[in-house]
């Protein structure tokens, strides 16, 4: 079989990491952008998006990859994503205006039969409001999860695909390449596909209310939502993939943009949206529990006074955006402080001025009264007991997402806290 060429345009977290995973499936790719120094150091495999696999993988498939800031690159493409990432502002509304700018300029640099699919996460009424006079544009939701994106984009579930047509047959490079990946491939119109990337992020959104609503509760009658987390993963009507681990609130910016958007069309056209409402709540609850926590545990008068130590500021392992970040929630209700913190990939002027950035665990470590993991980094699953003992100066470690050892902690004379577990 003779596969088709593929473009990604807009070199992003979603654009870069789906080119990568096109390539390692053996397809010819081309990835282009307009931002010339930002090709050049993709040619030289240098990149600021921290994503497992993605270096190595880059380099495994060079031969593959051809990374161009020149429009004219796509014109031999038969297949053509436009998948820039899509930011949004504190509200969650999405900036559309990248977007737009590639989409004109690969519409305006393709052929007419050239397949064109937006990959890009996008607003119901989008793809249709974008349509031009013969020109076959598609709409694919998107796979993409912060850390585990090339995995996800190697190996995804289905494919969802909104169509003008859905009962047409897809044009068959584009067939060729889904079929490639072996899993369903769901055509439908294109409100439907659009909606439904909000609608699994929803879901999504219920199962982290309900655990962080239950795993709070859990903190006050003396119940453990770790020995709950079972029982129901074999449920059947839940099933053993739920997301069911409790955590600090919805951040990252993409699930608080769903949110966002259901809620503006709920206003609009007069449907209910109190639950959603009611997740958004939940979420600003449970982004301070690390505060409320150390509320509990330190005197007012003992917060500007105490040295802490914090590991991780990126709003989740495994990547550099720090978008509604908790850590950078915590640090704010301190007001200084003698803080200081490390992260294995967040940019140098990522977190406050007046805390002090240092570059190792161990630095973090020497001295400090109190530690706040606030990121599950792999890295911090090293630190044993008798590291903390011999390094820190007090014995109050708040560990939301049980990366230590909790138990020897305890034994050793820590007061040790993790979420859904009581003090």
């Amino acid at each position: 079989m003779t596969y088709p060429r593929i473009a990604f345009v807009g070199m992003t977290h979603l654009g870069l990491t789906s080119a990568i995973a096109a390539s390692k499936k053996g397809f010819q790719v081309t990835c282009f952008d307009p931002n010339v120094d930002l090709i050049n150091n993709l040619k030289k495999n240098k990149t600021q998006i921290s994503e497992p696999q993605l270096i190595e993988m880059m380099h495994e498939n060079r031969e593959r990859l051809t990374f161009s800031s020149d429009p004219k690159s796509i014109e031999s493409c038969q297949i053509i994503y436009v998948a820039p990432d899509v930011s949004t502002n504190d509200q969650g509304h999405s900036d559309l205006s990248v977007l737009n700018r590639l989409l004109d300029v690969t519409l305006d640099n393709s052929a007419a039969e050239t397949v064109v699919v937006v990959l890009s996460q996008v607003p119901p009424g989008f793809t249709r409001s974008k349509l031009r006079k013969d020109r076959a544009i598609y709409y694919q939701v998107e796979t993409l999860i912060f850390g585990q994106a090339i995995n996800r984009a190697l190996f995804p579930e289905r494919y969802i695909v909104g169509c003008l047509h859905p009962t047409d047959a897809l044009p068959l490079p584009y067939q060729q390449f889904l079929e490639a990946h072996e899993c369903p491939i769901l055509r439908m119109r294109f409100e439907s596909a659009e909606l439904a990337k909000i609608s699994i992020n929803m879901c999504l959104v219920a199962s982290v209310s309900t655990a962080n609503t239950l795993a709070e509760l859990c903190e006050e009658i003396g119940a453990d939502w770790s020995e709950i987390i079972p029982a129901l993963k074999l449920d059947r009507r839940i099933g053993q993939y739920a997301y069911l681990n409790p955590g600090l609130g919805i951040s990252g910016g993409n699930l608080e943009r769903d949110l966002a958007t259901v809620t503006n069309y709920a206003n609009q056209f007069n449907t209910d949206c109190g639950v959603v409402n009611a997740w958004v709540n939940n979420s600003s609850r449970r982004k301070d529990w690390i505060w409320l926590s150390f509320q509990r545990l330190v005197a007012k008068e003992d917060a500007q006074t105490k040295k802490i130590g914090i590991l991780g500021l990126t709003y989740k392992e495994n990547t550099h955006s720090l978008k509604n970040s908790p850590a950078l929630v915590f640090i704010s209700h301190l007001k200084g402080g003698n803080v200081v913190a490390y992260d294995p990939v967040a940019a140098p002027n990522a977190a406050p001025i007046y805390i002090k950035r240092v570059n190792s665990v161990m630095e973090v470590l020497k001295g400090i009264d109190i530690l706040v993991i606030s990121t599950a980094w792999p890295e911090f699953k090293s630190i044993s007991t008798a590291m903390l003992t011999e390094s820190m100066a007090g014995k109050l470690v708040i560990d939301p997402y049980g990366i230590l050892d909790g138990v020897g902690l305890r034994a050793n004379g820590f007061t040790y806290l993790r979420l859904g577990m009581p003090l």
